[in-house]
């Protein structure tokens, strides 16, 4: 199992630039949302560049340099998500002067009433549409999707591997079984927006992750992505009750995290 470092070194990792989930906690950057770094054999990947992603990659310690990206991958369209998808396309391409790069997104993202920008859409090497239960791969990287999530946008999780350690991202959806099938890992990232739940609304609440970390049963589960509500009722106290029912390492994140294999 990887451990939790302040600083990625010279080996692969994965780092929190941001756990806000839904609008108000980004609105108001009471956690940051800048979305996930990961570098694997080399090759960098950002996931769901969120607003600020730019800034918190200036920020970082040591900081990341969005020039060195191989990759871009949107789980979804809405603005928590993809709100930078736009400036670190062009920093990827150092302002679309260097042809490089794959961006990975739905095709909702690229649709009439596009996420990213016409000029921007034509700076990266490649451009591929996520399908439901793909396999893709940049570099060294490489993952598979989910089934579409039950979501108001196209929205597909993530699963791949770092090392001999199975990862993957549960992102923005309303609870249902099948969920626990494809989400098999040992570590499980998953986004915990509401702390009670909300009927109606596809996002998933403490105990939809509760359940969902019973039935995986990875080694280690990191609860994300939150909402007003589960920042007040203190995420990094919620994981621990839950790790303390479930028997399961159970971690709330924080911005900047670092998982480091």
């Amino acid at each position: 199992m990887p451990k939790i470092v302040k600083k990625k070194g010279e080996t692969d990792f994965i780092k929190f630039l941001g756990t806000a989930g839904a609008r108000f906690v980004m609105i108001k950057q009471l956690r940051a949302s800048g979305g996930l770094w990961v570098s694997v054999g080399g090759t960098n990947v950002l996931i769901d560049p969120g607003p600020g992603s730019i800034v918190r990659c200036s920020a970082s310690r040591p900081k990341l340099d969005p020039s060195q990206l191989d990759g871009i991958i949107l789980t979804h369209r809405h603005l928590d998500h993809a709100g930078d998808i736009n400036v670190m396309i062009e920093a990827m391409t150092e302002g679309g002067f260097k042809k490089k790069g794959t961006l990975f997104c739905p095709q909702d993202a690229v649709a009439e009433d596009s996420a990213i920008f016409k000029y921007a859409i034509g700076f990266p090497e490649k451009v591929e549409v996520l399908k439901p239960l793909d396999n893709y791969r940049v570099g060294n990287f490489e993952f598979r999707t989910s089934m579409q999530h039950i979501h108001s946008v196209q929205t597909y999780g993530l699963k791949f591997s770092i090392k001999n350690t199975v990862v993957s991202i549960l992102c923005d959806t309303r609870y249902f079984p099948e969920l626990k099938d494809f989400y098999q890992s040992d570590i499980l990232i998953i986004g915990v927006v509401f702390y009670e739940p909300r009927p109606g609304i596809d996002h998933l609440s403490l105990a939809d992750a509760e359940t969902l970390i019973g039935q995986i049963k990875p080694k280690k589960a990191i609860l994300t992505h939150f909402g007003m509500t589960m920042l007040k009722a203190k995420p990094h106290i919620q994981a621990g009750i839950v790790s303390r029912k479930l028997g399961i390492e159970v971690e709330a994140a924080y911005d900047g995290m670092t998982l480091e294999f």
